[in-house]
C-alpha cells in the first residue's frame, strides 16, 4: 500500500537547551549576585534558549523567581534580594543529584510538586562561598549537569587567596608578600598570631591589607597603618571568615585582565587599569559598586608590557585549571614587574563591571560573551575531563 498520499506528521522543532540562571547565595555578595544575574538573564538570547532563573535565600532555600530583570538593580544605594524576588516564601526548587535524570522540580507544602522540565546548563552567578568555591560546583558534578565556569578544583583554589598564591608560586607567577593566620592558631594563641602579623610588618613595613581569605568583592578589607587598627581589621575580616590573610602593600598601578575560552583555548582581553579612588582607601566594595570608581580601558601600557600581562593572565588561568572564564588582577610595580594579586574565577558581570568592559573592548560584547560561555558549557562534559 502506498503511503505517498497519506498526511505526514510536522516534524518537531528541536527543542532549544535551557539554562538555568543561578544567583543569590549565602555569602555576604548575596546582593551583587543578584544583581549580576540580572544582566546576565537580560542578555541571553531567547530565541536560543530557553530561561530557568533559581535564586538561593540568604538562608540557603532554592526559590523560584520571576524573570523580571529591571528588579534586579541598585536602587538607592540598596542592593536586591532573593527574598524580594521569590514567587514563593516557602517552595523550593529542587536539583535531583541523578546523572540520568536533570528534571527541576519545585515543591510547595501541600501541595503536589511541580516538574519545571529538565536544565541542559546552569549559569552560576554565584559569587564567595557556598557558590564561587566549589560547593555548587560539586552538586552539578554529582547531578551530572553541565555549567559556566571552572570546575571543582579551580573554583575552590580561586576562592582561597592562600592555596591560589601556593598554585601561583609553583607555576612560576610571581606573587606578593603575605602570611595567613588559621583559625586553630588565633584560637590557641591569640598572642602569637598577633606576633606572627607585627612580625611581618616589620620585615616588610606598614601599612598592611588584612583580608578574609576566602571572600571576595573586598567585603571584610582593612588598610592598617599601624599596630593600634590591628586587632579591630583581625575582627572585621573574621566576620566574614575565621582564617584571614595578610599582603603586604605592594606600591605600583593596579592592572585587570580578562580570560575567556573560546574553541581554540582561552585568550586574554585588553588590560584595564584601576586608577587611584581618591574617596576610598583603595579599591572596595563601595568604589566597586555603588560609586562605580572608572577604570581605564584599555589599559596605557606599552605593547611589550601588555602583550606580558596577557601572557601572565593565560598562564594563571592554566595554572588554577580554570574553565570559562577568570579576571586576573595584577600590580604592575614601580621596578616594572608584574606580580599577580589573585583570580577572581565568577568576576562581577554588573553593567559597570570591568571583566565584560575588557572583553567590550576586545571586540567581545555583552550578549555574544553571555553566549560564549554558555556554548562552552554545552561543549564540555561533567566529571573527569
Amino acid at each position: 500500500m502506498s503511503t505517498e498520499n497519506l498526511p505526514q506528521s510536522p516534524e518537531q522543532a528541536p527543542r532549544k537547551p535551557r539554562v538555568a540562571v543561578v544567583f543569590g547565595g549565602r555569602s555576604s555578595e548575596h546582593g551583587i549576585s543578584v544583581v549580576t544575574a540580572g544582566a546576565v538573564l537580560s542578555a541571553i538570547d531567547r530565541t536560543k534558549y530557553d530561561v530557568l532563573p533559581i535564586g538561593i535565600t540568604q538562608d540557603g532555600r532554592w526559590a523560584l523567581t520571576a524573570d523580571e530583570p529591571e528588579r534586579m538593580a541598585i536602587v538607592d544605594r540598596k542592593q536586591p534580594s532573593v527574598e524580594q524576588l521569590a514567587e514563593s516564601g516557602e517552595g523550593g526548587v529542587v536539583l535531583p543529584v541523578d546523572p540520568a535524570n536533570r528534571e527541576v522540580v519545585y515543591n510547595e507544602p501541600g501541595s503536589v510538586p511541580k516538574a519545571l522540565g529538565e536544565v541542559d546548563v546552569v549559569f552560576p552567578m554565584l559569587h564567595g562561598p557556598y557558590g564561587e568555591d566549589g560547593t555548587l560546583q560539586g552538586l552539578l558534578e554529582l547531578s551530572g549537569v553541565p555549567y559556566v565556569g571552572s570546575g571543582v578544583l579551580a573554583s575552590a583554589v580561586g576562592q582561597d587567596k592562600d592555596y591560589m598564591k601556593r598554585v601561583f608560586t609553583s607555576f612560576g607567577l610571581k606573587v606578593g608578600p603575605y602570611v595567613v593566620i588559621r583559625p586553630r592558631e588565633w584560637q590557641q594563641d591569640q598572642s602569637a598570631a598577633r606576633k606572627k602579623i607585627v612580625d611581618f610588618a616589620g620585615e616588610h613595613g606598614w601599612p598592611l591589607f588584612v583580608k578574609p581569605a576566602r571572600a571576595g568583592s573586598s567585603f571584610g578589607i582593612t588598610k592598617v597603618d599601624d599596630l593600634s587598627g590591628l586587632d579591630e581589621a583581625i575582627e572585621e575580616a573574621q566576620r566574614h571568615d575565621p582564617k584571614i590573610i595578610v599582603e603586604a602593600l605592594l606600591r605600583g598601578r593596579e592592572i585587570e585582565c580578562g580570560v575567556l575560552e573560546f574553541e581554540d583555548g582561552p585568550r586574554a582581553s585588553v588590560p584595564a587599569e584601576i586608577p587611584p579612588v581618591q574617596s576610598h582607601a583603595f579599591y572596595d566594595f563601595e568604589a566597586k559598586y555603588i560609586d562605580a570608581a572608572d577604570g581605564i580601558v584599555p589599559a596605557p601600557l606599552t605593547e611589550e608590557q601588555t602583550a606580558e600581562v596577557r601572557r601572565l593572565a593565560v598562564d594563571a588561568f592554566e595554572a588554577a585549571s580554570c574553565e570559562g572564564l577568570v579576571r586576573a588582577d595584577f600590580f604592575l610595580t614601580e621596578d616594572g614587574e608584574f606580580v599577580i594579586n589573585e583570580i577572581n574565577t565568577m568576576p562581577g558581570f554588573t553593567p559597570i563591571s570591568m571583566y565584560p568592559r575588557m572583553w567590550r573592548e576586545t571586540g567581545v560584547g555583552y550578549a555574544e560573551l553571555v553566549d560564549r560561555l554558555i556554548q562552552a558549557a554545552l561543549r564540555r562534559s561533567t566529571g573527569l575531563r
